[in-house]
């Protein structure tokens, strides 16, 4: 299966009349724009399109959603999220044009939830997220959904849906351009190796997104299908590179792996890089996060049938969350040492405010090589800044990392990393790292 990956790297976005790229930027036709969106999600009733910047003093909050702007050229896709926003069909496949760079940020006008964050465009915490160090379009809009306003988790489906349709519709306006490089991404069937890289050591990479929430509306999307109706399910590395995922809108966001890194995610980009040269990278095994006892042991046991039928000798295990789900991921990384199948886990931790707490519920000695992305109780103090949204949404509609009085009257902000938008990065693009005292 071959990818091909049309870059073009945007340094700056303006507002102009009409929608283009040029030279490194990207000009926005605001009014268009705006007019689409609430065209095509008719939920939205009012939007409004800023720019922000690296640097500056902007804190953005509640943040839905971040998404990459891209069009599909070519392949057997007809659209860049296959199954959500466009006809159902095959990912991974011809070429895909990207704007990099930057990324398309959806903020809540008002009202937020337990799963939206916060993001610092400058400050002590900028940092903290990928998106910190972007230029980004920024979606601001509020919605009729009147029957989850005052829910503490929220599915926020027109401003999730109303951000992805006006990313692919932004993105089109390079499909006609010659990209300024292409990566390309094209790994073979496993039955088709050459008999030096059937040699490597064999590798799979296993994915547990978040899909524990048993009502439809809330998990982790795959070519629209709900994760929590899903086994384990072997993919080609392209697919998740070519927009067969949507991030849930369910868990503490800075576990969450929004959409723009499920397309982006670079551990599967090393992967692939390193195929052929010190792996042999088999695939991804889509996985899940369950509830119930039984289906956390069928999932796992699954895994490792699946690595081991595949012929993988290592796996990398990421899980998108924590707390409950600790447990999905432990019990599969144990099934696969179990079979003699060496891994690696990648998530983040609960360690409490003082580090000193166990970081995952469930723990095991065969589990000997963790990565930490981030602590999700380390306190944060924010200073004033320019707010786009509303920040009292932290503090009143129940955020992962805020609390009543959370925000003073001055506009500084004391919160728990719980809340600050995918900032512990789980896809594999985490900052953070720890000393020894």
């Amino acid at each position: 299966m071959r990818l091909e990956m049309g870059n073009f790297h945007v340094k700056d976005i303006v507002f102009g009349d009409n929608t283009s790229y040029a030279d490194g930027v990207l000009t926005v036709d605001k009014e268009e724009l705006l007019s689409y969106v609430k065209e095509e999600e008719p939920g939205i009733t009012t939007a409004d399109l800023r720019v922000v910047k690296p640097g500056e003093m902007v804190r953005l909050c509640p943040v839905k959603e971040a998404i990459e702007m891209r069009c599909k050229v070519s392949g057997k896709s007809q659209g860049i999220f296959p199954g959500v926003t466009s006809p159902m069909g095959q990912a991974g496949h011809g070429r895909t044009h990207a704007l990099k760079g930057c990324s398309l940020i959806v903020v809540g006008e008002h009202m937020g939830g337990f799963q939206d964050g916060v993001i610092d465009m400058g400050g002590k915490y900028q940092d903290q997220t990928i998106f910190g160090d972007m230029v980004n379009l920024v979606l601001v809009a509020d919605t009729d959904e009147n029957f989850e306003r005052f829910e503490q988790q929220k599915k926020n489906k027109a401003l999730r849906w109303g951000g992805m349709k006006l990313a692919e519709y932004i993105g089109q306006c390079v499909k006609e351009m010659e990209p300024e490089d292409v990566e390309v991404f094209d790994l073979p069937a496993v039955t088709d190796r050459t008999a030096e890289i059937d040699s490597l050591p064999g590798v799979v990479y296993v994915l547990q997104p978040q899909t524990q929430m048993e009502a439809m509306g809330y998990n982790t999307l795959i070519y629209g299908w709900d994760g929590n109706h899903m086994l384990p399910t072997f993919m080609h590395p392209n697919e998740l590179l070519d927009g067969c995922m949507i991030s849930g809108s369910f868990m503490p966001t800075s576990s969450k792996i929004s959409t723009y890194e499920f397309g982006v995610n670079p551990v599967v980009k090393r992967l692939m890089a390193e195929h052929g040269k010190t792996i042999n990278f088999l695939g991804v095994i889509m996985a899940n996060l369950n509830v119930k006892m039984n289906e956390k042991d069928r999932c796992a046991k699954m895994i490792a049938q699946m690595a081991h039928n595949l012929g993988a000798t290592g796996a990398i295990v990421a899980e998108e969350g924590y707390g409950n789900p600790d447990v999905d991921y432990t019990a599969a990384l144990v099934e696969l040492e179990k079979i003699g199948v060496k891994t690696v886990g990648i998530s983040d931790e609960a360690t409490g405010r003082d580090g000193g707490s166990q970081p995952l519920v469930s723990m095991n000695p065969m589990t000997d090589a963790l990565v930490s992305t981030g602590n999700v109780s380390q306190v944060y103090d924010l200073e004033p800044m320019e707010v786009i949204g509303e920040l009292e949404a932290l503090a009143r509609d129940g955020n992962s990392g805020g609390w009543e009085g959370c925000v003073k009257p001055d506009g500084s902000t004391t919160m728990e990393n719980n809340g600050m938008f995918c900032c512990n990065h789980i896809s594999g693009f985490s900052r953070k790292t720890c000393a020894e005292f």
